[in-house]
């Protein structure tokens, strides 16, 4: 799979399938995208890689576990590291460029959802992190 940021300064590809596609409604993700909320997925850190642009990318410390990197020419949010999850990288799966290959399967700090934005759908709904998933609980 390969992606990359709105202006086209940045390109990437996965070396291996995404995993761990959900939704996020925290207030962070809100903030950072924009939007009600945004849809994660998961690859080791090693598997996602730059195919151009990599000197274009900034990162911002987000939460006092983590930082999310961006585009620094046209702000599309890329991905975010987490200290308690060192070995992956969670990437927003709008920037793949078949962003329908990765199906979310659940929704993580719901209880921070803005209230007009319900979802339709039926996907497991997890107050804040899931269970076992690390993070803040």
């Amino acid at each position: 799979m390969e992606g990359g940021c709105l202006c086209g300064a940045v390109r990437f590809s996965l070396a291996s399938a995404p995993f761990d596609a959900g939704w996020c409604h925290c207030r962070i993700c809100q903030l950072n995208s924009g939007s009600p909320a945004m849809v994660f997925a998961a690859v080791l850190v090693g598997d996602y890689r730059f195919e151009q642009g990599e000197d274009r990318v900034a990162t911002i410390k987000s939460s006092d576990f983590g930082h999310r990197a961006f585009c620094r020419d046209c702000g599309t949010p890329l991905y975010m590291r987490v200290d308690y999850e060192p070995e992956t990288l969670d990437f927003s799966v709008a920037t793949l460029d078949r962003p329908e290959a990765v199906v979310p399967q659940f929704h993580i700090f719901y209880a921070s959802r803005i209230g007009w934005a319900e979802p339709a759908d039926r996907l497991s709904r997890h107050p804040r992190s899931r269970p076992g998933h690390g993070g803040p609980a």
